[in-house]
C-alpha cells in the first residue's frame, strides 16, 4: 500500500486541530487477590475434599491454558499443575485455543510462550497438536470434538478467564463451557460452535458442552475472574455437574466488575496498543462500543475511533483493525494475515479483518478522524485517549470535559492534570503518554 507522509492526504490534513488533553483517573471497585496470594487461593480451593479426592496418584491430568492475556495466567496454571503434581498425578498443559496461533500447533506453543507458559516455567510438559476426536453431536446437529490429548488424559481441568463476550450474549459467554467447545475444539471445534453465526452460537456453546461433560473426563474448572483494573479478583473452583449452573451467576458478578469509560459518549476515541492479549478483537468492545456483530452492544458511543500500535504479543494477529475508521502504516505493516484470517474464517465474521483508512503517522490518523466528524461546533470536538482496552483506570480526554470533569458531574471520574498540547515527534509518532 503506498503510504506517503507528506502527500496529498498529509496536506489535506495538515491544518487539523487536535484538541488539548488532560489526565483523568477512573475509579472503580477494587477488590483484588495479589499475585503472591494467587497460588494459595487457587490451592484453598483445591485442598476441599470434592476436588482433591478425584486427583488419584498416577493419573495423566490435562490443564487447559488459552490465548487470551489473562492478568497472572502465567502463576495460575503453575499452581494448578504444583497442585496436581502434590496429589502424586502427572499433569501436562493442552493449548486450548481454538484457531488462535495461526491454527497450528506450533503457532500456540509460542502463543503460551509469550505468556511465560513453558516447559520449563511450569515444570511439566506442553502437548500441542491440532488433532481431535470426535465425541457425538447435540440435539441441533452439532458435531462435537475434543483435543486428542486432553481426551486421552485420565482427567481434563479447565482452566480459563470467566468474562463478557466481545460479540455476542447468553448465559454463557466466555467461560468453561466455551473452553470446552471452542478451545479445546481446536480450529474443528471452533469451525462448528461458529458455522451458524453469531446469533445461534449462545445456544451452540451449552449444548455443546453437555455433550463434552458427557463424554470427556472432565474432572473440574477453575475460571478466573478479573476487576476493572485487570486484576485477578475471584478464582473458584467448579466441580463438572455445576458448571453449567454456576457459569452464568460467575458471568453476573463478572459483568458487575467490567470497567467502563465514565463520559459515556465522544467523538473520537484514539487507543493507543491493539492485540490478542487485550481481547479477541484488538480492543473490547465492551469498552469502546467496535462490535463486530449486532448481537451485543455497550461499550462508549462515539463517530470514530483510530488505533495507532499492534502489541508485540499479537505476533501479528491484527484482528480487530476492521473495527477502526483509521489505523497506521505501522498496524499495517505488522499485519500477518495467516494469523489473522484462520480467525475470521473459523468465526465466520470477516469484519474484524478489513482494512480501514491506513495513515502514515499517529497524528494523521487522529486528524483524520476529527476532521471527518459530523455535527461539529468549532472548539467543541470530545476526544478520548486511552493506552488500551485493558488499562482504562487512567485516560487523557479533550478540553471539553475539563470543567464538567472539575465539577464532579461524572461520579467515579477525576481531573488528575490540566489541558495540554499532545506532543508528536518529527515522524509524526505521539509522545504524550496516557499512562505515567
Amino acid at each position: 500500500m503506498n503510504v506517503i507522509n507528506g502527500g496529498g492526504v498529509s496536506q489535506l490534513l495538515k491544518d487539523v486541530e487536535i484538541p488539548r488533553m488532560f489526565r483523568a483517573r477512573q475509579k472503580f471497585p477494587a477488590e483484588s487477590i495479589k499475585p503472591e496470594d494467587i497460588p494459595q487461593a487457587v490451592w484453598k480451593e483445591l485442598e476441599q475434599e470434592k476436588f482433591s479426592s478425584i486427583i488419584k496418584p498416577k493419573m495423566s491430568i490435562a490443564i487447559t491454558a488459552g490465548s487470551r492475556g489473562i492478568r497472572n495466567v502465567d502463576i495460575i496454571t503453575r499452581a494448578i499443575v504444583d497442585f496436581v503434581k502434590s496429589r502424586g498425578a502427572e499433569p501436562f498443559i493442552v493449548p486450548a485455543m481454538g484457531s488462535h496461533g495461526g491454527a497450528t500447533a506450533r503457532g500456540q506453543l509460542q502463543v503460551l510462550e509469550s505468556y511465560n507458559i513453558t516447559e520449563e516455567t511450569m515444570g511439566c510438559p506442553i502437548r500441542s497438536s491440532m488433532e481431535v476426536v470426535e465425541l457425538g453431536y447435540t440435539e441441533r446437529g452439532c458435531r462435537v470434538v475434543l483435543d486428542k490429548n486432553a481426551y486421552e488424559a485420565d482427567g481434563i481441568i479447565i482452566s480459563c478467564r470467566l468474562k463478557p463476550h466481545n460479540a455476542f450474549r447468553g448465559p454463557y459467554e466466555s467461560g468453561p463451557c466455551k473452553m470446552m467447545t471452542v478451545g479445546l475444539g481446536k480450529q474443528t471445534g471452533a469451525s462448528v460452535v461458529h458455522s451458524d453465526g453469531m446469533d445461534v452460537i449462545a445456544q451452540n456453546i451449552p449444548e455443546m458442552a453437555k455433550v463434552v461433560l458427557e463424554k470427556a473426563n472432565i474432572l473440574f474448572a477453575v475460571p478466573c475472574i478479573e476487576n476493572a483494573y485487570d486484576e485477578t479478583c475471584k478464582i473458584e473452583a467448579i466441580l463438572a455437574e455445576n458448571i453449567l449452573k454456576r457459569e452464568p451467576e460467575l458471568l453476573t458478578y463478572a459483568f458487575s466488575n467490567m470497567p467502563r469509560l465514565i463520559v459515556g459518549e465522544t467523538d473520537v476515541l484514539v487507543v493507543d496498543e491493539i492485540g490478542k492479549n487485550y481481547s479477541g478483537t484488538g480492543v473490547d468492545p465492551n469498552i469502546t462500543g467496535t462490535f463486530s456483530t449486532p448481537y451485543a452492544k455497550g461499550g462508549i458511543r462515539t463517530q470514530r475511533t483510530c488505533f495507532l500500535n499492534l502489541s508485540q504479543a499479537s505476533h501479528g494477529n491484527a484482528l480487530g483493525c476492521g473495527l477502526a475508521s483509521a489505523i497506521t502504516k505501522k498496524i499495517f505493516d505488522e499485519m500477518d494475515v495467516e494469523k489473522m484470517y484462520p480467525n475470521c474464517i473459523t468465526s465466520t465474521v470477516l469484519a474484524s479483518a478489513r482494512i480501514p483508512c491506513v495513515m502514515a503517522t499517529d497524528k494523521e490518523a487522529i486528524q483524520i478522524c476529527i476532521r471527518t466528524c459530523n455535527k461539529i461546533k468549532p472548539g467543541s470536538l470530545r476526544m478520548v485517549r486511552i493506552a488500551n482496552s485493558l488499562h482504562i483506570d487512567t485516560i487523557l480526554l479533550s478540553e471539553t470535559y475539563y470543567e464538567d470533569v472539575k465539577a464532579g458531574k461524572y461520579e467515579g471520574l477525576e481531573a488528575v492534570g490540566e489541558p495540554q498540547e499532545m506532543e508528536f515527534d518529527q515522524a509524526g509518532n505521539v509522545l504524550t503518554p496516557v499512562r505515567i
